[in-house]
């Protein structure tokens, strides 16, 4: 699961245009969803074909097999390794495979008992894969079809989770670029994840005598108080956004903060007035807007 170069550059885009990025999310968890879900039904077809058993225990030895990795197991029981953290603070296979085969078989059972109390539904679904065909009876596609929902509400998670983190340096940098301010005067914090083992961006900075400015993105929607008292518990000194409440501008504008509505007339042209309010080196637009955005990726993003 990955949000690429390209997707971050598309973002990037819009936001300077004052355009919805979302779509560019959206796309990518589409493409994502589609892709495992048709990875997963040439598992089932394999899985069931290969069954010692009659019953939908087939599932369950296949799927929640220990075998596999902790992740696919979790979301092949109806659960996400996440959930499983937040319910037993704890995230090690073992405690991953114990949760997820109690969960299975709780669900299971309520999938037994609804389909007994609906005795009229009757509903089979086909699976055909290189000329050969599995049906599955009604409780089986019902527990396909819920590791099918908990599986996109993952991604969808994750994904836009990614996409504020992954295009927050690379904007910021942009911005800076477009308004040609010397790369002495911003920089990105760095700091070592040595569970991961690489270098994990937390912090933008504009820099002026000695002094670090904070600055923060945030693709929130408008009215989102969560994320605006984020950023005021972290004394930030410039805030971007995507869109941003009447509400949230007058709280920033109390406190001194140096907002930027991307979305809003005039959009991005508002970190002019951060970078003079701020006190840095800077010099007005120039050129064609699209051109010197191609220069400016391909310095970023080399």
């Amino acid at each position: 699961m990955t949000l690429t170069e390209q997707v971050a550059k598309n973002i990037i885009r819009k936001l300077l245009k004052g355009d919805d990025y979302r779509i560019e999310v959206v796309t990518l968890i589409n493409a994502e969803f589609l892709q495992f879900a048709i990875d997963f039904f040439k598992k089932i077809v394999d899985a069931k074909l290969q069954s010692r058993y009659i019953t939908v225990d087939w599932y369950k030895e296949a799927f929640l097999n220990p075998k596999l990795p902790a992740k696919e197991i979790a979301i092949n029981s109806g659960l996400n390794k996440k959930t499983i953290h937040n319910m037993f603070n704890s995230s090690t296979k073992e405690i991953i495979i114990d949760a997820a085969n109690e969960h299975y078989d709780v669900l299971y059972e309520s999938i037994k008992n609804l389909v007994e109390t609906e005795h009229e539904l009757d509903l089979t679904l086909t699976i055909k894969f290189k000329n050969v065909a599995v049906d599955l009876n009604v409780s089986e596609s019902l527990i396909v079809i819920n590791t099918l929902a908990v599986k996109r509400a993952e991604l969808r998670g994750g994904l836009w989770s990614t996409a504020g983190k992954r295009v927050e340096s690379p904007l910021m940098t942009t911005l800076c670029k477009l308004y040609s301010v010397d790369n002495k005067y911003y920089k990105a914090k760095f700091k070592k994840d040595n569970a991961k083992g690489f270098d994990r961006e937390i912090d933008f900075y504009l820099l002026k005598d000695g002094k670090e400015y904070l600055c923060e993105v945030k693709l929130m929607g408008s009215g989102n108080p969560e994320s605006a008292d984020a950023v005021i518990a972290r004394s930030t000194n410039v805030f971007v956004a995507d869109k941003l409440s009447i509400q949230n501008k007058n709280q920033l504008d109390h406190l001194g903060i140096n907002w930027v509505e991307m979305r809003s007339k005039n959009g991005f042209m508002r970190f002019k007035l951060a970078l003079e309010s701020l006190g840095i080196p800077h010099k007005d637009l120039v050129g064609n807007f699209d051109e010197n955005l191609e220069t400016i990726f391909k310095e970023i993003f080399a």
